[in-house]
């Protein structure tokens, strides 16, 4: 077994209980992203300045933001509470730790996606999926 601790480890019938749920986190997650997204851009176009600004500057300047990244920080703390972990937020990814065969391996989620249908190698992400037992390869995007 590779050293990894994780709080907790999923069989692919945990996570895909967790799914429906999940979809609506990360669906919310997604809206607030764009949201802060296209204000940036619009307060960006106002001022180039604040291109180079970092995230806590242009709230500070725009504090009317902080209810939007309160709220994704809020949904990305009660999916790592679930004991999964958000790997990105556009893609709508989510990472389940699991022991396939002896080894800690993640079970991959994909927004969009029934059920998880793959798993990669730790060390490695979503580039490496590979289908689980059962699921066709060409199941794969």
């Amino acid at each position: 077994m590779s050293n990894h601790h994780f709080q907790k480890l999923f069989d692919t019938a945990d996570a895909n209980e967790l799914v429906p749920t999940l979809e609506v986190l990360i669906r919310d997650l997604q809206l607030h992203a764009n949201t802060l997204r296209t204000r940036i851009l619009e307060f960006v176009r106002a001022d180039e300045r604040v291109d180079s600004m970092r995230l806590e500057q242009i709230i500070d300047l725009h504090p009317e933001l902080r209810p939007v990244t309160l709220r994704m920080g809020e949904i990305a703390h009660q999916i790592d509470q679930m004991g999964c972990f958000l790997k990105d937020i556009d893609l709508g990814l989510i990472d389940f730790p699991c022991e396939i065969g002896g080894e800690v391996v993640f079970l991959c989620w994909q927004s969009g996606e029934s059920r998880v249908i793959a798993w990669h190698p730790v060390a490695s992400g979503f580039g490496d999926r590979r289908p689980l037992p059962g699921v066709p390869p060409n199941y794969l995007n």
